[in-house]
């Protein structure tokens, strides 16, 4: 019988572990072709490079050109509907082929766009029908119907809304591609296209954009870019994926210019968007344009950071960190050198109200030299009107110093006009609670510097605005030179008071010398009658006679023959 011991060694077999298949993901040629990742949450993914199939080499792009008109003319049309998602005119459907694929259509796509490039724009927009489907696919309705969830339309933004006008480019012709499909389609949204056609769309205006560049852009940079932020809220991935790539090369491409007319409008107006997706995107093509129009953004930042402050607090968290991004990119387009540092440190305290008092700590540390335009005061006025509501009363002095210095330096009175309201009430508020005087006079200073520079700011038009201004400017000053008269009172008060305690303190030390001159003189004579009886009991002692004069043994002034003290 075999004994176990603690040198025994056992052997034990394991079976090996079963490969498990990956999984497939929808549209599987995309995800491959990106490296197998799959898209971000919300669909903010980047579609695979825009690679052409049918026009690859030049002998394929000389025998386009070889075609007559019609040839040409249907060879695009062919192509547009493969980047729409349809079959070609040419596949015999009686047999089994395989269905469009993303990577199909951004394909069909860039043959498109390289169509365009070797044939003119003009006619494969015009004549081979193309804007009109890609209009037809994206906003059959027309623009108006873009963000209506919002219950407002663009602004009366028309289809072809652009540097160049399409209007003679319409032709009337019918159109090429189907709508009667509802596969794939976001009825809750209302769209009444096909996901497969309004992502073709979308890649056709990318492959224009990223292929032909500065020739579409008066053709695609407007509309297109409301279509695109609207679809970043598909509840198809793919078209999801499309329409952030495609607006991202459409912010790319737009002429610095088109920011304050254009994009700008269309971004603040997907902000007011019910989908997270369409904000978190119209959010990150904000902070893209930072860097391709920064001088543009920088002007209008009075009207960008309340709309990009309100997504701060949104209830979706890439809605929140898109936010945070954007208003930071945007706000370090502000050329203020003096707050150049700070910035991280207000728009941290923008987004996180409890980081304002260090926000402000660093504004203290400020030296204003550089005028103060209306980009700095939309950055700064936000942070210092809620420090101005602190509890401590030592925050709301940082924020009036703060106030006092910068409104010194303001350029001009219409640059801070609209921060007037934002201000100057609290200012008040701080300026007549606070009990600490020396608060109370900072937020006087502050409001004073403040109104100076308000109250230039309001035209003849705006009489009530600033006769209204014109009265708190005086009765500022009344309040100033009140508190001033009052200080000179209690300084002549204290004065007198100072003078009469002197004098009193003069009177009592000259009493007191005296007293004190009395006492010795009176101590002297003391101990000068202290001697005089103490001579004069000597004297007594030495002498026969008493006090009285009578002699102290017989007790007769005159002594007997018989005392021992008589004399004769």
């Amino acid at each position: 019988m075999a004994s176990i011991t603690a040198n025994t060694k056992h052997k034990m077999t394991t079976a090996a572990p079963k490969k498990v298949a990956p999984k497939k993901t929808p549209g599987g040629a995309r995800a491959k072709k990106a490296g197998g990742k799959k898209p971000a949450a919300g669909g903010r993914g980047s579609l695979p490079p825009l690679k052409p199939s049918a026009f690859t080499t030049p002998a394929s792009i000389s025998a386009l050109k070889a075609l007559d008109q019609t040839s040409k003319k249907n060879r695009v049309v062919d192509l547009s509907r493969q980047a729409m998602g349809e079959s070609p005119a040419l596949v015999d459907k009686s047999t089994p082929h395989s269905a469009s694929t993303s990577r199909d259509r951004s394909s069909a796509a860039a043959d498109v766009a390289i169509a365009a490039r070797e044939l003119g724009v003009s006619f494969v927009f015009k004549d081979c029908n193309v804007m009109n489907e890609m209009q037809l696919m994206l906003f059959p309705e027309g623009i108006e119907t873009i963000f209506r969830n919002d219950n407002e339309s663009t602004s009366g933004l028309k289809a072809s809304a652009s540097a160049l006008s399409l209007a003679s480019l319409d032709t009337g012709a019918t159109s090429v591609a189907s709508t009667d499909q509802s596969i794939g389609t976001d009825t809750k949204r209302g769209k009444t296209t096909p996901a497969s056609a309004r992502e073709g769309s979308l890649m056709l205006i990318r492959a224009f954009c990223e292929i032909l560049g500065k020739k579409v852009e008066p053709y695609v940079v407007g509309a297109f870019l409301a279509a695109a932020l609207d679809e970043c809220g598909s509840s198809s991935v793919e078209v999801r994926a499309a329409a952030e790539d495609t607006a991202t090369a459409l912010v790319q491409l737009a002429n610095p210019w088109a920011f304050p007319c254009l994009i700008c409008p269309l971004i603040l107006q997907a902000l007011k968007s019910k989908e997270w997706r369409v904000k978190a995107s119209a959010l990150d093509r904000l902070a893209q344009c930072t860097t391709t129009a920064s001088s543009q953004v920088c002007q209008l930042l009075p009207t960008i950071i309340p709309a990009v402050t309100d997504q701060v607090w949104d209830t979706k968290v890439q809605v929140n960190k898109a936010a945070a991004s954007a208003l930071l990119a945007v706000c370090q387009t502000c050329n203020n050198a003096d707050v150049e540092p700070a910035i991280p440190a207000v728009v941290k305290a923008i987004c996180k109200p409890s980081e304002t008092n260090k926000a402000v700590q660093e504004l203290m540390g400020t030296t204003f030299v550089v005028p103060v335009d209306a980009p700095t005061l939309s950055i700064l006025c936000p942070v210092l009107a809620r420090a101005l509501k602190e509890k401590l009363a030592i925050h709301k002095r940082s924020a009036c110093v703060v106030i006092s210095n910068m409104s010194r330096l303001v350029g001009s009175p219409e640059d801070v006009a609209p921060f007037g309201p934002l201000l100057v009430p609290e200012l008040k508020k701080v300026s007549e609670n606070v009990q600490f005087e020396e608060i109370r006079d900072e937020a006087l200073k502050a409001l004073k510097y403040l109104t100076k520079a308000l109250g230039d700011s309001y035209s003849e038009a705006e009489v009530p605005s600033a006769i209204a201004m014109a009265e708190e400017t005086a009765k500022v000053e009344a309040e100033q030179k009140r508190i001033e008269e009052e200080r000179e009172a209690q300084r002549k008060k204290e004065e007198e008071i100072r003078i009469k305690e002197e004098e009193e303190r003069k009177k009592f030390k000259e009493a007191m010398d005296a007293q004190r001159r009395l006492d010795k003189m009176e101590a002297e004579e003391a101990k000068k009658r202290k001697e005089e009886e103490i001579k004069k009991r000597e004297q007594e002692k030495l002498s026969t006679k008493g006090g009285t004069g009578k002699c102290q043994g017989c007790g007769l002034k005159k002594c007997k023959p018989t005392c021992h003290f008589y004399s004769g």
